[in-house]
């Protein structure tokens, strides 16, 4: 029984954290108007006949805020490195010098703040409704300890929604930073 609460435990607090750091991974992906090398983080290349992430085929560099390089390792994959780019839907148009691809971040308009915001914002709710349902499967587990006590029971589903607690407030304080991230002209 001591071993199956541990088990309850452990895995409602590993599945809490991974949706905090998988909302983590998806605020990189939304843009704050200043370029950045995760920008492209999802852009993959057709690199001999295998699609394999940008990373593992260029040097991709931010040499100020407005710009990303892409210098890739052979020249002849500029053209695939540009097909990547447009068929990753990032919203970036690529431009080849013939040594490497350049792509200018266009600034960010107030419009566009806002959708990005309110994007920002469903990635932390989808974030907290994962937390919710692990909970939900915790307390579940709980219910089904044989053998335990009612106060065991019960004190079990204290600690597992103040666990649920810490995660929400995460992600709200996350949410908190990529907004005026998002919004800071």
């Amino acid at each position: 029984m001591e071993e199956e609460i541990e088990f309850i435990i452990d895995s409602a607090k590993e599945a809490m954290d991974n949706a905090v750091s998988h909302l983590n991974k998806k605020f990189v992906n939304i843009r704050a108007g200043k370029a950045s090398p995760a920008m492209v983080g999802s852009v993959m290349v057709n690199y001999y006949g295998s699609q394999t992430p940008l990373s593992q085929v260029a040097n991709v560099a931010t040499p100020d805020g407005m710009t990303i390089t892409i210098a890739p390792w052979e020249k002849g994959l500029i053209p695939e490195i540009e097909k990547g780019i447009h068929l990753a839907n990032i919203g970036f148009n690529p431009m080849n010098n013939g040594d490497s691809v350049i792509i200018n971040v266009p600034p960010l308009t107030e419009e566009r703040r806002i959708e990005l915001a309110k994007q920002a914002k469903a990635e932390a709710e989808d974030s907290k409704v994962g937390v919710r349902n692990d909970r939900k499967n915790a307390m579940n587990s709980i219910k089904e300890i044989d053998g335990a006590s009612d106060d065991l029971k019960k004190s079990l589903e204290e600690d597992i929604q103040k666990m649920t607690d810490a995660s929400i407030t995460k992600i709200d304080t996350l949410l908190t930073v990529k907004e005026k991230e998002i919004m800071t002209v």
